[in-house]
């Protein structure tokens, strides 16, 4: 059986990984993933932490997550697609003249 701090280990990389890939990338689609790698991390932690404890209600937390980051993905993906209609580009810096 593998020990539920591995599973820490893993979602503590994962979520680094995703900070990075957010503020390095420049795009709006892979800093939309990069926020799903965070999101996705957030729930291995709570089900490694529901594992080792015992404590089950961390499940129920992660099903909420999930809710959030499908949620978050289409709607994101629905204004990508809005800006990539106005601006023809997905670039973060071909956004900063949005204003209004």
């Amino acid at each position: 059986m593998i020990p539920a701090s591995y599973f820490f280990l893993l979602s503590v990389v994962l979520f680094v990984l995703g900070i990075i890939a957010f503020f390095l990338k420049r795009d709006l689609i892979t800093q939309l993933m990069a926020v799903e790698i965070m999101l996705n991390a957030a729930n291995l932690a709570f089900l490694a932490l529901a594992k080792s404890s015992n404590f089950l209600d961390a499940q129920v937390i992660v099903f909420f997550i999930i809710t959030v980051a499908a949620a978050e993905a289409a709607i994101g993906l629905a204004i990508v697609m809005l800006i990539f209609r106005q601006k023809k580009s997905i670039k973060t810096e071909d956004m900063r003249s949005m204003k209004g």
